[in-house]
């Protein structure tokens, strides 16, 4: 058992573990494929989308808020605020990281860690190494352009309602998202009420019914993250204890 805990991660290993997340990301790249063909994106367009973001929750409302005519300006601010996540992601990632991996690899690593690859990668008991980031980063994004391809191809091929019952993607993302941590935390879920209160309001209210559906986004997001930050903040002693446990265990 030793032998096999010393062994280092390679590129190999990297693509059997991320396996289950490529045949994830064909399926929803899929539909973001159909959707983005639906909406007259060119597959060459839809690809590219798919190879520079990576980012589910972010296409799905980038390639609605063009549909819908969005500004620049709204649709970066928008896709930048739902993605943010990542930075948190990369920043944790980075702590497990050995120290000779060099900054552009660490970009590189940084580009292509999702919420799944992260998952993966911070249960690992063996040292990371790039190689085994790569393998994973390599086949996860093979799942993702080529659902993305196989969607935009199969648009033709497909009734029109099908291709309309698609976008419940979306909201199914969204739901699969916030659900697990909403059942286990009774602050999660109070401040996804309060952001669906904002985005009532501001979908309905006179002087904002005029605001685009990303500023929307944008506004009740921050607005309730602010709100349960201050009702409910998170005292520095729970970071503390949580990194001396996963230490702990490491060390096992």
């Amino acid at each position: 058992m030793s032998d096999i805990n010393s062994k280092a991660l390679s590129f190999k290993d990297g693509l059997r573990d991320a396996v289950p997340i490529c045949l994830g990301y064909l399926s929803v790249s899929f539909a973001f494929g159909m959707i983005a063909a639906a909406k007259g994106m060119p597959v060459w367009a839809a690809g590219l989308f798919s190879v520079l973001c990576i980012s589910g929750t972010g296409q799905f409302v980038g390639i609605n808020l063009m549909g819908a005519g969005a500004g620049i300006i709204e649709l970066i601010c928008t896709v930048a605020v739902i993605n943010a996540r990542y930075l948190l992601l990369s920043i944790t990632l980075s702590q497990k990281l050995p120290g000779k991996i060099t900054f552009w690899q660490r970009l590189i690593i940084a580009y292509g860690n999702t919420d799944e690859i992260f998952a993966i990668a911070v249960t690992r008991t063996q040292p990371l190494t790039f190689s085994y980031m790569c393998g994973m980063i390599f086949i996860s994004l093979s799942g993702w352009l080529g659902g993305t391809i196989l969607g935009e191809l199969a648009n033709g091929l497909i009734s029109e309602s099908i291709i309309l019952a698609m976008n419940i993607a979306l909201y199914a993302m969204y739901i699969a998202l916030i659900m697990p941590d909403a059942k286990k935390s009774v602050p999660v879920t109070i401040v996804i009420l309060i952001a669906i209160v904002f985005s009532c309001a501001l979908t309905y209210l006179p002087f904002t019914v005029k605001f685009g559906s990303g500023w929307i986004i944008i506004i009740a997001g921050i607005a309730a993250s602010v709100i349960g930050a201050a009702v409910f903040p998170c005292p520095l002693s729970d970071f503390e204890d949580s990194s001396g446990t996963q230490t702990a265990e490491e060390a096992k």
